[in-house]
């Protein structure tokens, strides 16, 4: 069988998928459950990317012309 991702939610008894799909039965799954990220969490992420993408690309790298490509 083909590994596919489904959707799908807690309800607090059980687990309901949210997207139609036949499974058979004894079917194996995996399950992972997707924890909610806070704001500063987000946050956080997105200021240490942007630093890293500041390193990356800023700073002491010139800025190069069409006259300093080799044609």
């Amino acid at each position: 069988m083909p590994t596919i991702a489904l959707r799908a939610h807690y309800d607090g008894k059980q687990i309901q998928r949210d997207e139609d799909y036949e499974l058979p039965p004894n079917a194996q799954l995996m399950v992972t459950v997707l924890t909610p990220q806070n704001a500063d969490e987000r946050a956080g992420w997105a200021s240490l990317s942007a630093r890293n993408l500041a390193v990356a690309y800023g700073g002491e790298e010139p800025e190069y012309t069409a006259t300093d490509v080799r044609q």
